[in-house]
């Protein structure tokens, strides 16, 4: 009996040390290395409609990245509703003007669970600030007539949002993203509705980028 104890102390630690070995996982795949420098287009849509952007991206590291972005889209008041006539042509009762938004912003976004998931998905948070140019144009006139007889007015912006990019292409760049935009202009403000002023033009807006990595 006391030998089978004294070659089980021996033996057991010689079985665990094995099963150690045997039990190890294999080396995890490095992350992949993507380019640096990205820029491509922003399709975004909002409460106020369709909008176009522009962005040109830098990595700072693996996890952080710098960014520059402008984008165009419309700002809507909350209690404008469109009607449309026998003939298919669309108005809003007591609009005085088409209100728009072109919002410059610096910031960056930091990516989000690098060591637990793929890179086919990378997720981040990100956020930005920089001013906004307010452009109004008389909702009397035809759209694009009406760009003649714009007015225009500074405001203090930026965003915050979370979003994705998608693939493991290092050429293409993929993602979508969900920003909240805060825009405040800090005089009487602006007149979408007839005797109604807005100073906060911000919005929701979802983001679908596409561009070019290199």
């Amino acid at each position: 009996m006391k030998k089978i104890l004294i070659m089980t102390l021996f033996i057991a630690p010689a079985i665990i040390l094995n099963a150690q070995k045997i039990g190890k996982l294999a080396p995890e795949k490095p992350p992949e290395v993507f380019p640096p420098n990205a820029w491509g287009i922003d399709l975004m849509f909002g409460e106020g409609g369709f909008g176009l952007g522009t962005f040109y991206r830098k990595s700072l590291s693996q996890t952080v990245t710098g960014f520059v972005d402008i984008s165009f889209s419309e700002s809507k008041d909350e209690r404008e509703v469109e009607y449309i006539d026998y003939f298919g042509n669309t108005y809003v009762f007591g609009k005085k003007n088409r209100v728009f938004v072109i919002p410059l912003n610096f910031g960056a976004q930091y990516r989000l669970f690098m060591e637990s998931l793929t890179d086919n998905l990378r997720p981040y948070v990100c956020a930005g600030i920089g001013p906004t140019l307010v452009l109004t144009t008389p909702y009397d006139k035809d759209y694009f007539a009406a760009f003649g007889d714009a007015k225009s007015k500074i405001a203090a912006g930026g965003y915050i949002g979370f979003g994705a990019n998608i693939g493991t292409d290092k050429s293409n760049l993929v993602g979508l993203n969900l920003r909240y935009y805060y825009i405040r202009l800090f005089d009487g403000g602006v007149e979408n509705l007839e005797n109604r002023f807005r100073k906060e033009l911000g919005g929701v807006y979802i983001s679908l980028n596409i561009g070019l990595m290199y």
